[in-house]
């Protein structure tokens, strides 16, 4: 197979569309072993950003995209250029839309920018999160409405992402991949791709198998996050520590996996990933109960640890209506700047909505972002003592590692602490 060999032979130029925080991490990774690498997105300001050696993301450098550049990198809007790939890597959002079912329009009008610049001898490889069957269903009929037969003269793979933005124990080349080809030969070519660049490469039986092997993997992080969330209602109403629980808990070798609580969940991943699944199952009849209790759960922590606030509002004196109130950290998670389904912002909403005076402070996001469902005009204050004294509360919300968590502590008038990290403090109000 001449693709298969110019893989091999570093000839191949590899087109990544969508660069965020799957995309760019992917091409830095394929950078590395000497492939050309060519980008697409559809927003001006990141292909300046990426095409001037800048960082659209904290926790990638800006040496990083640099020394990209000087691998020959490159980044445009100009979908026509597709055609100059001989791989394309698609990892655009995959949303829901406002009734919560998903929102596959990234993906299609994706596929709209690319189909008449499509090659024979061409491999497209889906990484965005989706229900079984979209590669197939969906991407399969444009390439063939191309001219194209998938198998013989074009590959078609789904490979689903598996970033974890900051954390440093692993990064692209490490983390296994799964990929699923349409046929048996794009599954050889989806596989010689990402076995230049993976350590690990994972085959499965067919894109749909690999489609659900993403889901099955956020799943279950929902499933567990939502039952130790409600084992910290649980606790909290009988005094126990549900952080001592787990710990202790953690200490059995076999049979158990620890998962912490916090104030919900976020990220594009684990909020959105489960609604793929049971919007499908419901075309074979089936109602997913249990993944959808977890969703439940989840989704209900914000209120659960607004409730916390007033109240500990009350008991301080203060109502909630006119009280200020301080978010610390609203990034979905630790060390990033990704606001994408923060239950931080639901927080701030629900306070709000009880005629809070909501600011926050977050070294990550300096000003809080545009977003489609939220609308805060706010930038991030200073973290001083004069600053905290100002507030009625402050709440912990994300625990980032740049916070100074000694001096919060001493200068805030009323703490609560979501992520455990005051577990030890009886001053301070658990949530």
């Amino acid at each position: 197979m001449e693709l298969k060999e110019s893989f091999a032979l570093k000839r191949a130029k590899i087109g990544i569309i969508g660069l965020g925080y799957v995309g760019i991490p992917l091409a830095l990774s394929i950078a590395k072993t000497g492939l050309p690498v060519l980008g697409f997105d559809i927003l001006k300001e990141r292909i300046e950003q990426m095409n001037g050696g800048h960082s659209p993301i904290k926790h990638i450098a800006h040496k990083e995209i640099a020394n990209l550049k000087e691998k020959g990198f490159e980044a445009t809007t100009d979908f026509s250029r597709a055609r100059e790939c001989d791989a394309l890597i698609i990892c655009v959002p995959t949303p829901l839309n406002s009734n919560r079912e998903p929102d596959l329009s990234f993906v299609r009008s994706t596929m709209e920018s690319i189909q008449h610049h499509l090659r024979g001898g061409q491999l497209l490889s889906l990484e965005s999160t989706t229900w079984p069957g979209t590669t197939a269903e969906v991407l399969l009929p444009y390439i063939e409405g191309a001219g194209l037969k998938v198998g013989t003269d074009f590959f078609l793979v789904y490979s689903p992402e598996r970033e974890d933005p900051g954390n440093p124990d692993f990064e692209t080349t490490t983390i296994p991949k799964v990929v699923g080809g349409h046929t048996a030969a794009c599954l050889e070519a989806g596989s010689a791709l990402y076995g230049t660049f993976i350590d690990n490469v994972v085959p499965v039986s067919s894109t749909q198998a690999a489609e659900m092997v993403k889901l099955l993997e956020n799943i279950h992080r929902s499933i567990n996050i939502g039952l130790v969330n409600e084992m910290k209602i649980v606790a909290d109403r009988m005094g126990l520590d549900i952080f001592e629980i787990v710990d202790a808990a953690a200490t059995k070798p076999f049979g158990f996996t620890p998962y912490y609580p916090g104030p919900g969940i976020g990220g594009h991943c684990i909020p959105i990933d489960p609604f793929y699944l049971t919007w499908k199952a419901r075309e074979y009849g089936l109602h997913t109960r249990f993944i959808e209790l977890a969703g439940e759960i989840n989704a209900a922590m914000p209120q659960y640890v607004v409730d916390k606030v007033i109240r500990a509002l009350n008991e301080a004196g203060k109502p909630i209506k006119g009280a200020k109130i301080l978010a610390l950290g609203i990034a979905y998670k630790r060390d990033v700047d990704d606001m994408r389904e923060s239950p931080s912002v639901f927080v701030m909403e629900l306070l709000r909505e009880w005629g809070a005076n909501v600011q926050y402070s977050d070294p990550n996001v300096p000003v809080f972002p545009p977003m489609r469902e939220h609308a805060f005009d706010l930038s991030s204050v200073p973290l001083t003592p004069e600053v905290l004294a100002q507030f009625d509360a402050a709440i912990l919300l994300t625990n980032h590692t740049g916070f100074d968590y000694d001096m919060i502590k001493k200068h805030t008038k009323v703490l609560i602490d979501t992520r455990g990290v005051y577990r030890d403090a009886a001053d301070v109000v658990r949530a």
